[in-house]
């Protein structure tokens, strides 16, 4: 995916004085292929906001882009640790939240926005896959446009 980006600095706005007003340490990436962007300007280490900006790509590109589902599915197996036990456990900050996220989403757009059908194909309990989704308001209303586009009614919480 790296190979795929373009990384621009800039200098950011903002308070912090002589030292902001001389360096260029925001950043910003782009994925070319598809035009999504983050940007990072909150530390002044411009290798600090490199990780941010990747970090927010990552979980934007989660959020925005789909995924067709093998039939039958199943979890991939780099991923079968956060599904073990009928419980989806991933914390937002983990480094394959994204990735997991991705996948929770590519299965709720398949199954038409029905939250307890993709619990049930991912192995988890329907109250499980809904608190997964309230952690991350984005998640949610991801989740609540294709409950829409299908004709059901909002997941509550913070989406």
């Amino acid at each position: 995916m790296l190979s795929q980006c373009r990384w621009e600095t800039f200098r950011g706005s903002g308070p912090g004085g002589q030292k902001r007003n001389k360096t260029s340490s925001s950043v910003r990436i782009v994925h070319l292929p598809t035009g999504l962007a983050a940007t990072a300007g909150e530390f002044r280490s411009q290798q600090r906001n490199k990780s941010n900006a990747l970090l927010r790509l990552r979980h934007r590109m989660a959020i925005e882009l789909r995924e067709p589902i093998p039939d039958p599915f199943a979890p991939p197996d780099s991923l079968a640790t956060f599904f073990a036990g009928g419980k989806l456990c991933c914390s937002i900050r983990d480094v394959a939240y994204p990735t997991v996220l991705g996948l929770v989403l590519d299965v709720i757009e398949a199954q038409h926005g029905a939250v307890s059908d993709s619990a049930r194909q991912l192995g988890l309990s329907t109250a499980n896959l809904v608190g997964f989704l309230q952690r991350d308001g984005e998640a949610l209303a991801a989740a609540n446009r294709f409950r829409k586009q299908a004709g059901l009614r909002a997941l509550g919480g913070k989406g």
